[in-house]
Order: C-alpha cells, then sequence, then structure tokens
C-alpha cells in the first residue's frame, strides 16, 4: 500500500523542470534565444509551420521535434569558432503552443498552455462543465512519436500542448 501511494504520489508531482528539459519544440511555441554578452544575438521567434528559426551568421535551423537543449548546442557550434570563441547560449520557451477542449464545455477552444497543467485546470480554463456533460468520459487525442493516440482521461491526467480533449455528453 506505502509502494502504491509512493507512486502516485511520484506521477501526480512530476517536476515542471523535468518536463521543460523533455519538452520537443512544435508548430506555434514561442521562444527566446539569448546569447550571453552578445545583444545583437538575442531574439524572440514563434516556430512557423516550417519549423525553420532564422539566426544571425547560421544558416536557417530546423526546430521541429528538437529540445531546448539540442537547439542551444545547435546555435553553439554554429556560432563556436568563427563567431565566438565561447558562445553561452540560452534557449528558453516564452510562450507554449495552445491545447484544445470542445464538447461539454463552457467556452470550447483553443488555450495557451502553462507548465504542469492536468485536465482538472483545463477544464476550469475552458470555464467549466455543462450541465449535460459527462463526469467520466473525457478522451485526449495526442501525437506521441509521430503516432496519433487515444487516452481515456481523468482529473488528475497531464495535459501537453497540441492536446485535443474532448469531453462526452452524459446520458443520465
Amino acid at each position: 500500500m506505502r509502494l502504491l501511494a509512493l507512486l502516485f504520489y511520484l506521477l501526480y508531482n512530476i517536476s515542471p523542470v523535468v518536463m521543460a528539459d523533455e519538452y520537443l519544440l512544435g508548430i506555434g511555441d514561442r521562444i527566446e534565444i539569448v546569447v550571453y554578452g552578445e545583444k545583437d544575438l538575442t531574439t524572440k521567434v514563434k516556430i512557423a509551420r516550417s519549423g525553420i528559426v532564422s539566426f544571425p551568421f547560421l544558416d536557417d535551423i530546423s526546430v521541429i521535434g528538437l529540445s531546448l537543449k539540442e537547439v542551444e548546442q545547435k546555435i553553439h557550434d554554429g556560432l563556436l569558432g568563427d563567431y565566438l570563441i565561447n558562445p553561452q547560449v540560452s534557449v528558453s520557451i516564452v510562450e507554449y503552443r495552445p491545447f484544445f477542449i470542445h464538447g461539454q464545455v463552457v467556452k470550447p477552444g483553443s488555450f495557451a498552455y502553462q507548465e504542469d497543467l492536468r485536465l482538472d485546470k483545463a477544464i476550469a480554463l475552458a470555464g467549466g462543465l455543462t450541465n449535460r456533460a459527462s463526469k467520466v468520459d473525457w478522451i485526449i487525442t495526442r501525437k506521441v512519436q509521430g503516432k496519433t493516440v487515444t487516452i481515456k482521461a481523468d482529473i488528475a491526467t497531464l495535459v501537453k500542448p497540441d492536446d485535443i480533449i474532448k469531453i462526452e455528453q452524459s446520458f443520465f
């Protein structure tokens, strides 16, 4: 029983920092790129459908599916030597791409993702459940490694950017 309680605690309390390290960039994310001591090389950019980010002195960089650390490394390697001796590059997310919720919620639509977002908070952002909403029939559609998967969800389910949440209608 203690082991089960510990497992639940660990699963429910995943640190947002861990998520940010594992987060893969996608269309609609806004990132900030900072090269320490080089104000001209600081930029904020929204990732367009092409997935390409333009950066001074470098060729266009494809960032879709890369982690923040991988983008930092690409920029670091590109600037190293020809332009800077030891570039200190930092890439951070300014704004995540949205998640979507539809069905039996008061205000269906797209909403700005927030770190450590659980389904109960996502429903609250959508104005709550309607009177006809099912209390248990909630589905999340998510892309995982290029494949679309469907997840049966509850209030503690972690929501991710680009998720499509459907709140079904109750029949009783």
